[in-house]
């Protein structure tokens, strides 16, 4: 069935995807501001209750490989950082548990718009072979354009990363299966790992607009505050490993940039 007559079909849910939302017991603010607006717009979504990375002691953390991320990432793991790639995961692990073909997660600090379902599968139509779509970034340097949506955003991939964010994304369940099947493992932040279509044979693009906002709850972070990532860094000497990982990872984002898939 085509994307055109997925939107069409009568659901009984108002929306044509779902869409799962990530959000943890302590940002209840963030929960009741998104089902405001959702109530407002007609729409629905499906709750991942998320893990909250504060609360769980380090020695209690589960699948991480922190030699790994030190020298890929030159520094060590914040709470937050690994409370979100905890989340994630179960995001996707729930989409599959649900047969989904393809679903829409979103962060809760997001605002919600009334055209972002269509923009996102209007997204998907540029961009058939996409297993992933980044809808929401904080950069796009060096982007290489390659269609444009029937609703008018232009879909490609950055040449320089990362961009930053997972705060929206359009993911198929193969993209989902590929990332639990890779990811499962965490050795970089969720918003790093995520990106690197490259390295688990994934096909990943990118809106060069964000089709989704922040909403007005963004400032109160769950991750960390500059402060806790300038504490969490290694001394000059052990961020050598990382820099030469950086700089591999930037020949190879750029092959993949160019790549025809």
């Amino acid at each position: 069935m085509s994307l055109t007559a997925l939107a069409e079909r009568p659901f009984e849910f108002p929306q044509p995807i779902p869409v799962y939302l990530i959000n943890i017991d302590r940002a209840a603010d963030r929960l009741a501001e998104i089902e405001r607006q959702s109530g407002e717009l007609g729409l629905r979504f499906e709750r991942i209750d998320g893990v909250d990375g504060a609360l769980v002691p380090r020695e209690q953390w589960i699948d991480v490989d922190h030699r790994r991320f030190q020298r890929r990432h030159g520094r060590t793991i914040l709470p937050g950082e690994y409370g979100c790639y905890r989340s994630h995961l179960l995001a996707l692990r729930r989409l599959l548990a649900n047969g989904d073909d393809m679903a829409i997660i979103i962060e809760d600090d997001v605002a919600l718009d009334k055209d972002f379902l269509d923009r996102a599968i209007s997204a998907k139509e540029a961009a058939p072979t996409a297993d992933l779509i980044k809808l929401v970034n904080h950069r796009w340097s060096g982007f290489h354009a390659r269609a444009e949506s029937p609703k008018g955003d232009i879909v490609g991939r950055c040449l320089f990363g990362p961009q930053g964010s997972t705060a929206c994304y359009l993911i198929t369940r193969k993209g989902a299966e590929k990332i639990v099947r890779s990811l499962s493992v965490m050795s970089l932040p969720w918003d790093v790992a995520i990106e690197r279509g490259w390295d688990m044979q994934m096909s990943i693009f990118t809106t060069r607009t964000n089709v989704l906002g922040f909403g007005p709850l963004r400032g109160s972070t769950m991750v960390g505050w500059r402060r806790d990532y300038r504490a969490a860094k290694s001394s000059a000497w052990r961020r050598i490993p990382a820099h030469l990982f950086r700089t591999l990872d930037f020949f190879r984002r750029i092959a993949y940039v160019l790549a025809t898939p």
